[in-house]
C-alpha cells in the first residue's frame, strides 16, 4: 500500500484547512530561520568588530560601552576628548614599553549622501599599517587590504580612505573628494574637502561604512583646535578659516598650512596593541586605578560579550520561545484538522479495513498525512524565511552595517525539519488512534 500517496490525495481533498495550516507552520519556521540567523551573523560581526587590539582608551566621562560603541562601530555620541599629550604616553611616553601600536581616533564629524549617513573617522596612516581587524580560523591576522589606491600619507594632510560600504553606497572612488559634514547631523557646517586615495576592501566590520581622514587634515579644520597657549603659540600654523587659497601653490597637497600645535590638540579615543596580554592587564591598571585618573582603558571584547549575554542573548532566546510556540499552535491546527475530519472520512477507512488493510495501515496513513503536511510545511518555511534574508539583506546593511545573504546558514536550521517530523508524529498520534480504532461493522452499517 502507497501510504505517501494516500496521505497526499487526503491532503488535496483538503486542500484550503491545509494550506492556511501549512502556511502558519511555515511562517513559524521562517521566523525562527530568522531569528537564528540574523543572531548569529550579529554576534560573529560584533565579536569581529572587537577584534585587533587589546584596549580601547578614551575619557573617563563616560561609560565603557559607550566608549567601545562608538569607536568600534561607529555609533552613538563620543566621549568627551583625552589631552593629546596623554597619547604621546603611549608613543614615546612611560606607557610605551608595553606598547606595539597606538592609533588615535578623533570623531564627532559625519558625511552625508542621499539618505545614508556615515562616520567620518580621523586618524593616522598606523590604522592601516599597523592593526589587523581580527583573525582567520589558522590564527593568523587579517591585515587592511585596498580594492583600489593605498593609504593615505601622514605628511598630505587632507588624504583620507574610504570603506568599501561608503564606496559602493554613494559611488565615491580614488580621485574624489568629499567634504565632512562639523557634528553628526546634517545642519552641521561643511569642513573642507578631503581627497580620497585608497578604497578598502571588504572586512564584514563596522569600518566598512566609515571614511578614515588624516589626522593632520581634521585638526586644521575649523572648530577642531583648542584655544592656543600665548607662550607656546605658533606663528607659523594657519587656521583652515583663514587660509588665502588665490596664493597657496595647487601643488601643495597642505595647502600652505602647517601642522597644528600638540598643545591645541586632543584625541577622542586611542587604539592599543600592547606587546603581550601581560603588558595588556598592566596599562589597565596605570589607567584605571592611577591617581590622575583623566582617561579610562577598556578590553572591547568583554564589552562586547557582556552586551551580548546581558541583552541581545535574552532577546534572541524571547524570541525563539515566541516562534516556538507559533509552531506549536500551528501543529495543533493540524491535529485539530485532521481529527475533525475522521468523522468524515470513517467510512473510506471502514472500506479499507473491509478491502484488507490492516488497522496499522490505517494508522499509519494518518501519521504520514501529519507528517507530509508539516515536512511540506518546514521546507517552505525554511525557503521563506532565507529569501527574506536575501530581500532584507541590502537594506539592514545599509542602515545597520549587519550582512545578511540569501544562503547564510547555521547548522541549528538542520535540526528544525527532523523536530517538525518528531513533532508531527506526535500531533498525528490521536487522529491516528482514532483510525486505528473504527469499529468497520457498525461504521458500514450505519452507512445503509
Amino acid at each position: 500500500m502507497n501510504f505517501w500517496k494516500i496521505a497526499w490525495r487526503n491532503i488535496e481533498q483538503r486542500a484550503l484547512a491545509s494550506s492556511l495550516t501549512g502556511l502558519s507552520m511555515a511562517l513559524g519556521v521562517a521566523l525562527m530561520i530568522l531569528v537564528i540567523v540574523i543572531h548569529d551573523v550579529t554576534v560573529d560581526q560584533f565579536e569581529n568588530d572587537a577584534e585587533g587590539y587589546h584596549l580601547i582608551v578614551g575619557g573617563s566621562k563616560g561609560g565603557d560601552m559607550q566608549l567601545v560603541m562608538t569607536t568600534v562601530y561607529h555609533l552613538g555620541k563620543p566621549l568627551y576628548p583625552i589631552p593629546y599629550s596623554y597619547y604621546k604616553r603611549f608613543v614615546d611616553g612611560d606607557f610605551a614599553p608595553y606598547v606595539q601600536a597606538a592609533v588615535p581616533y578623533c570623531l564627532g564629524d559625519s558625511f552625508h549622501h542621499e539618505d545614508f549617513q556615515f562616520r567620518v573617522v580621523a586618524t593616522s596612516a598606523d590604522l592601516f599599517n599597523k592593526i589587523s581587524y581580527g583573525t582567520y580560523d589558522d590564527g593568523s591576522d587579517k591585515r587592511y587590504e585596498f580594492l583600489s589606491g593605498g593609504s593615505f600619507h601622514d605628511g598630505h594632510f587632507f588624504e583620507a580612505v574610504i570603506g568599501s560600504t561608503v564606496a559602493r553606497q554613494t559611488g565615491l572612488g580614488v580621485g574624489d573628494t568629499f567634504q565632512p559634514t562639523h557634528g553628526i547631523s546634517t545642519r552641521g557646517d561643511k569642513h573642507q574637502d578631503f581627497t580620497i586615495v585608497g578604497v578598502l576592501a571588504p572586512t564584514g566590520t563596522a569600518n566598512d561604512r566609515a571614511l578614515f581622514a588624516n589626522l593632520e587634515g581634521f585638526y586644521l579644520l575649523e572648530g577642531h583646535a583648542l584655544a592656543p597657549e600665548e607662550e607656546s603659540a605658533s606663528p607659523t600654523a594657519i587656521s583652515s578659516d583663514h587660509t588665502d587659497h588665490h596664493h597657496v601653490d595647487s601643488s601643495d597637497p597642505n595647502r600652505g598650512m602647517q601642522p597644528l600645535p600638540e598643545d591645541q590638540r586632543e584625541v577622542t579615543s586611542i587604539l592599543v596593541v600592547c606587546k603581550d596580554s601581560f603588558g595588556a592587564m598592566i596599562l589597565d591598571n596605570k589607567i584605571n586605578k592611577g591617581k590622575d585618573r583623566v582617561a579610562q582603558a577598556v578590553a572591547p571584547r568583554e564589552v562586547v560579550t557582556r552586551l551580548l549575554d546581558g541583552i541581545v542573548g535574552p532577546v534572541r532566546v524571547v524570541l525563539l520561545v515566541l516562534t516556538t510556540l507559533i509552531i506549536i499552535v500551528a501543529g495543533i491546527s493540524i491535529l485539530v484538522s485532521i481529527y475533525n475530519s475522521m468523522s468524515e472520512r470513517s467510512q473510506d477507512i471502514a472500506v479499507m479495513r473491509a478491502l484488507g488493510a490492516s488497522r496499522t495501515a490505517v494508522m499509519a496513513i494518518i501519521l504520514v498525512e501529519s507528517i507530509l503536511l508539516s515536512l511540506m510545511s518546514g521546507i517552505v518555511g525554511v525557503l521563506l524565511g532565507h529569501a527574506v534574508l536575501g530581500l532584507a539583506g541590502p537594506v539592514v546593511e545599509a542602515q545597520a552595517g549587519v550582512v545578511l545573504k540569501f544562503w547564510q546558514f547555521n547548522w541549528q536550521e538542520g535540526l528544525l525539519v527532523p523536530g517538525l517530523v518528531a513533532f508531527a508524529s506526535l500531533v498525528g498520534f490521536l487522529p491516528a488512534l482514532t483510525a486505528y480504532r473504527t469499529d468497520v461493522a457498525k461504521t458500514l452499517g450505519s452507512g445503509r
